[in-house]
């Protein structure tokens, strides 16, 4: 019996890749292998979003080499997120390079044993934040059919999944049609709606949902979420830099008093809901005061936890074509500073 290991680097839209990618090498008759020294077949769904994370990859090249000599037979395959430039590096590495499409959402997902159920809305992503690979590893945004959304959930909590999380590059760009059965008209169906349905699902259950973009938070979605009870409460609401300059050069399209206000505006709404942010530190040209002003909103924000990058220059964004000149050390300084600070926020 052939035997398969998967390894999923990235994020939760990676994992839930790997969910689907383990059904199909199923249909071809492999099964789970219990550890990497026993696989038949090693595929690595990875993920472009840092240059750390790729690097990661070429890591993997002298364990593969070892493996290959206790079993020749022994195939290593690449899916997930590259750029052009790093697949033809990485054919080196693999013995096949397979580029993932949207026709993986048609396939049934095998879940782990546990709570968590990923179900992907969309994918890709048309906002090209200067310093982000997901439009040009992903590509342009495609958002699944409503009446598919709500059947894989609905099976989700059927089968005992209790945590429904709703994934997407920004899934607040969302937009589906649905047939009435009343009228058999098809209904336009945004964001907000789509988060109504699945609310209204029978069952006990929570949903969440990553990542929303702070420009097109609308008033409907705050109040249709203000109104869900099975919303988890828990938000992640990328800000990326407090300086308006900075934000502007990465091509977010909101001011830091925008989103400022927005976030002012959630939690109006939704009292008891508990908010993270991503941020980039260190993105060109980024002077101290400049990251000052991140620094400020963080104090007056006051979120419950963040996810900190330090920049690095990815090929093919805006932003290769700046200078990185925010070194290393200050990146780290830049990182610690905001983390010491959102500790002591939340002691």
């Amino acid at each position: 019996m052939k035997k398969y290991y998967i390894i999923t680097y990235g994020c939760q839209m990676n994992k839930s890749d790997s969910e689907r990618i383990a059904t199909i090498l199923e249909k071809k008759e492999y099964r789970p292998a219990l550890n990497i020294e026993e696989a038949d077949l090693i595929l690595v769904n990875m993920c472009s979003v840092r240059q750390s994370a790729v690097d990661r990859i070429y890591g993997l090249a002298p364990k593969f080499k070892a493996l290959k000599k206790k079993n020749p037979k022994l195939k290593t395959i690449l899916t997930g997120c590259f750029l052009k430039e790093d697949k033809q590096k990485l054919k080196k590495i693999f013995d096949a390079i397979i580029e993932k499409n949207n026709k993986l959402f048609s396939t049934k997902p095998k879940r782990e044993k546990n709570s968590v159920a990923f179900v992907p809305i969309s994918n890709g992503c048309n906002n090209f934040c200067s310093y982000c690979v997901v439009p040009f590893t992903r590509g342009r945004l495609f958002c699944r059919e409503a009446q598919e959304i709500l059947k894989e959930t609905k099976k989700a909590i059927k089968n005992g999944y209790s945590e429904i999380w709703l994934l997407g590059q920004n899934v607040n760009d969302y937009k589906s049609k649905i047939t009435q059965i009343s009228t058999q008209k098809n209904i336009e169906v945004n964001f907000a709606k789509l988060i109504k349905m699945i609310n209204d699902i029978p069952g006990d259950f929570k949903f969440f949902f990553t990542s929303p973009h702070p420009k097109n938070f609308s008033d409907e979605l705050i109040d249709v979420l203000s109104k869900c009870e099975k919303f988890g409460k828990i938000l992640n609401l990328p800000v990326q830099s407090g300086d308006n300059e900075i934000l502007k050069k990465m091509n977010r399209n909101y001011t830091a008093q925008e989103y400022k206000t927005l976030v002012k505006k959630i939690r109006k709404n939704i009292p008891d809901i508990k908010l993270s942010t991503d941020v980039i530190v260190g993105f060109p040209g980024e002077t101290k005061k400049q990251f000052e002003n991140t620094v400020k909103l963080f104090k007056e924000l006051k979120f419950n936890w963040a996810y900190i990058a330090k920049y690095s220059p990815r090929a093919q964004t805006a932003s290769y074509k700046m200078k990185d000149n925010v070194s290393l050390k200050e990146k780290r300084r830049r990182e610690k500073m905001l983390r010491t600070l959102i500790k002591k926020q939340n002691e």
